[in-house]
C-alpha cells in the first residue's frame, strides 16, 4: 500500500462523515427548536474546546497533515466559523483540497523529516510515518470523535456508523 493510500483516503472518510454529522446536527436544532449556537459552542467539559473548534482543528490536521507530508506549502485557515453552513463550507474546502494530492507527492513521504510545530515557539521533526502514527492521525481522530461526541451528548441522534460514514 502507497503511503497516500494509507494516509489521505481515510483522511477524507472522516472529514465526509463529519458533513454528514453537521447535517444531522442541524436537523436536530431545526426539529427541535434549539438556537444552532447551543451546538456550536457546545463543550463535553468546561476545559474542552468548543464543537466548532474541533471541526476547525480535524481540517487542519488533515489538510496541514497531507501538506506536510508532501513537503507541499501548509495551507493557514483563519477559523472563522460561526455557523452550520459555514463549517460545512470548511468541510467542503478541505475535502477539495485533500483531493488534489497526487500520489506521486507522497513517494518516499513515510522516511522523509516532517517539522511541524510543537508549542507557541517550538517546532518538531519526525519522520513521516512517525509524524502520522504519532501527531496527525491522533490528534485528527481526536477531534473528529469529540465533535461526534459532542453531538452524542447533545441528543443528536447519531452513532458509530455516523462517524464511520456508513450510516
Amino acid at each position: 500500500m502507497s503511503f497516500y493510500d494509507s494516509t489521505v483516503p481515510a483522511y477524507l472518510q472522516i472529514l465526509t462523515s463529519l458533513t454528514g454529522l453537521l447535517a444531522k446536527a442541524e436537523a436536530h436544532c431545526e426539529a427541535r427548536k434549539i438556537q444552532p449556537e447551543v451546538l456550536l459552542n457546545a463543550r463535553l467539559y468546561p476545559d474542552m474546546l468548543p464543537f466548532t473548534r474541533q471541526i476547525q482543528l480535524a481540517c487542519d490536521f488533515a489538510a496541514k497533515g497531507c501538506a506536510r507530508l508532501s513537503h507541499s506549502e501548509v495551507p493557514s485557515t483563519p477559523d472563522t466559523e460561526t455557523s452550520f453552513a459555514e463549517l460545512q463550507q470548511r468541510l467542503s474546502k478541505t475535502i477539495d483540497y485533500l483531493k488534489t494530492f497526487k500520489p506521486a507527492q507522497f513517494e518516499g513521504g513515510d522516511t522523509k523529516d516532517v517539522i511541524f510545530p510543537s508549542g507557541p515557539n517550538a517546532t518538531a521533526t519526525l519522520k513521516g510515518q512517525d509524524f502520522v502514527n504519532r501527531i496527525s492521525f491522533p490528534n485528527f481522530y481526536f477531534h473528529a470523535a469529540i465533535a461526534h461526541g459532542i453531538l452524542r451528548h447533545n441528543g443528536v441522534e447519531i452513532g458509530k456508523r455516523d462517524f464511520l460514514g456508513m450510516a
